[in-house]
């Protein structure tokens, strides 16, 4: 094949994307995998993956990028470029991206999902100056200051604890009335003297001046102004799909419907991770989903 004609393609460089692509590899298919950010997809945010991969690096970038080194051992061409369309073309697909055209005769979306925006003024105004999507990476830079958190699961609650490492005080601020966390997440935030939760609540705006300095709060009872210097949303996810055929069935969130082996009803284009609907939020969840998918695109193949 040429160096733009693959067995296989798989778009994304997360966790169920590199399993994909890895299985594939070693079973002697040419493959190749798209990542238009860093490898790992938002596993790499992670410092210690709870509960950790059996056999794996308990951290989410040495994980990612234990399997990253091991795709390249098995031959997986990594191309660094946003896909920006997909559509069926000889017998395949044609992959499109801002560089070029690669053609596969099979592919799988693995393009996984980004944090949700809270929608409020200031988010994006202070993105980078308050506002933050990583409590591991930017923890230390809010040493002995209160952070919010705003969500109820269990990315929320485990964001929380890692920053009491660093802050003085976090607030949880959550919309409902009890969270939806995984019960040991939540027993862990009613443990921590540095957390305090406050239920029933949802944040208005953002403020400050060349950095965060407020939020505003409504508490059902009214508005309030609180006193923060960061500020950290886990709120849920948006599915990448948004280059994948409008032919393709998508569920009320925007992520891909497909059948028990994980293919679309376009014959041999295939989505697993969390670009499918119906896939578990947990690590394993998503490497199963690979797994399941990897082999039925070689029998596919073969």
């Amino acid at each position: 094949m040429s160096d733009s004609a693959f067995d296989v393609v798989v778009i994304g460089e997360g966790i169920a994307g590199l399993t994909a692509a890895g299985l594939l590899a070693k079973k002697g298919f040419s493959t190749a995998t798209f990542e238009q950010q860093l490898f790992g997809g938002l596993v790499i945010n992670i410092n210690e993956l709870d509960p950790a991969p059996a056999g794996g690096e308990a951290g989410g970038a040495a994980f990612a990028s234990e399997m990253t080194g091991a795709n390249a051992d098995a031959g997986v061409t990594s191309i660094a470029e946003e896909v920006t369309a997909l559509a069926p073309a000889d017998g395949g697909y044609t992959v499109t991206t801002a560089a070029g055209s690669y053609h596969a005769r099979q592919v799988i979306v693995a393009s996984g999902a980004k944090l949700k925006m809270l929608g409020v003024p200031g988010e994006a105004e202070f993105e980078g100056r308050g506002v933050s999507k990583c409590a591991d990476c930017d923890g230390p830079m809010f040493q002995n200051e209160t952070v919010v958190v705003i969500g109820g699961g269990d990315s929320a609650l485990q964001e929380a604890v890692v920053l009491t490492h660093y802050c003085g005080k976090v607030l949880l601020i959550h919309r409902g009335n009890a969270f939806r966390a995984q019960q040991h997440f939540v027993d862990q935030v009613k443990a921590n003297p540095k957390i305090e939760v406050r239920f029933g609540s949802t944040v208005e705006a953002i403020l400050g001046g060349q950095m965060v300095e407020k939020i505003r709060v409504n508490t059902g009872a009214g508005s309030e102004e609180l006193t923060v210097a960061g500020v950290f949303a886990y709120i849920g996810l948006e599915p990448n799909t948004g280059f994948v055929p409008d032919a393709v069935q998508r569920d009320a969130t925007g992520r891909i419907v497909t059948g028990d082996t994980a293919e679309t009803a376009l014959p041999g284009l295939w989505a697993i991770g969390a670009a499918r609907s119906g896939c578990g939020g947990s690590l394993e969840d998503a490497m199963q989903d690979a797994r399941r998918a990897a082999e039925a695109v070689a029998a596919r193949l073969q």
